[in-house]
């Protein structure tokens, strides 16, 4: 079974989280098996909560005297004993305190301080949790949300948010930089509606596609459909993802669904963002695919308008 990339955790998280240094868990893995978690293209470790659940399992029977291969025989033998993991050490993170919304949190908090140093430091650390979009849907995009509505209550200023959201986009491009998969067989093209300037949310919606094995151009902010048909015609996008924040006037809104679909043309589209509920309707008599909020959950349905897009032309083949 696929793992969810939004509950897997680096090696230095789950160090944390069960006080076993980071050295101890690669040679519990080297020698013994225990555990044996996934990796990413680039070779990092990634943890699942059940891998955690059998670490501490191993931490507990060690620390009672039980020789590390023995142990590691037991668990492998009887995963069944893994499944009420006990307190963590002195000097470990609490097993129930979330490791994404704690720095949420501390991420939020050095930008009331309007602390630089302590905002990047958080950032920084922020980076080594887990997958890039993780980081993001656990993380950054709700600090994103959370600053704003600090900013829109007067809790903060202008120049707290907008510094905020500077280091904050500045960290999902790194980030949306460094996830994309090096054996990408599809592309999809990510642009706001040519209204629209809120273009962080947009890079969540990368790390997204970019889990799911797609290349991500992203175009940004403010893109018309104009451009939209030139890139379709020049790199033959097999998706291409629209986001709008704020849905513009009807008969605006209409023009533009129009237009965007028109640009498409043979490539499957998407609409999403919380302003796409309102055109709905127009957006599917169009044939494109409307995600609302939930872009995991329109995943079904995405993979099966490519599988049938695929089928109508299967001379163009995949690009990279």
């Amino acid at each position: 079974m696929e793992s969810d990339p939004l509950s897997l955790y680096r090696i230095r998280t789950v160090s944390e989280l069960t006080g076993v240094s980071s050295a101890t868990l690669r040679a519990w893995e080297r020698r013994y098996g225990v555990p044996a978690p996934s990796r990413t293209p680039s070779a990092y470790r990634l943890y699942s909560e059940e891998d955690v659940a059998l670490i501490v399992k191993m931490r507990d029977l060690v620390k009672a005297g039980m020789a590390p291969a023995e142990s590691a025989r037991l668990l492998l033998s009887e995963p069944a004993i893994v499944a009420a993991p006990s307190a963590p050490p002195p000097g470990a993170a609490p097993l129930d305190t979330d490791p994404f919304t704690a720095a949420k949190d501390r991420i939020v908090e050095a930008t009331r301080r309007f602390d630089p140093d302590a905002l990047e430091e958080e950032v920084s650390k922020t980076l080594t949790l887990g997958p890039a979009v993780a980081i993001f849907e656990r993380t950054i995009g709700p600090a994103l949300r959370e600053i704003g509505d600090l900013w829109h209550a007067g809790m903060i200023t202008v120049a707290q948010e907008h510094f905020a959201s500077n280091v904050l986009g500045g960290t999902l491009i790194h980030l949306l930089r460094l996830a994309q998969p090096a054996d990408a067989t599809r592309r999809v093209a990510l642009a706001c509606f040519a209204d629209e300037d809120h273009v962080l949310g947009l890079y969540g919606v990368g790390l997204r596609f970019t889990s799911w094995g797609f290349r991500t151009l992203m175009l940004g902010a403010r893109t018309p459909p104009a451009a939209i048909s030139r890139v379709v015609d020049s790199l033959a996008p097999d998706l291409v993802g629209l986001s709008v924040t704020i849905a513009p006037p009807a008969p605006r809104a209409r023009e533009l669904v129009d237009a965007y679909a028109d640009a498409c043309r043979g490539a499957a589209w998407l609409i999403g963002g919380d302003g796409s509920e309102a055109m709905r309707a127009w957006i599917e008599d169009r044939g494109g695919i409307y995600v609302g909020r939930d872009l995991a959950g329109a995943r079904q349905t995405i993979e099966r308008v490519l599988a049938a897009q695929k089928r109508r032309r299967p001379s163009r083949g995949s690009k990279d």
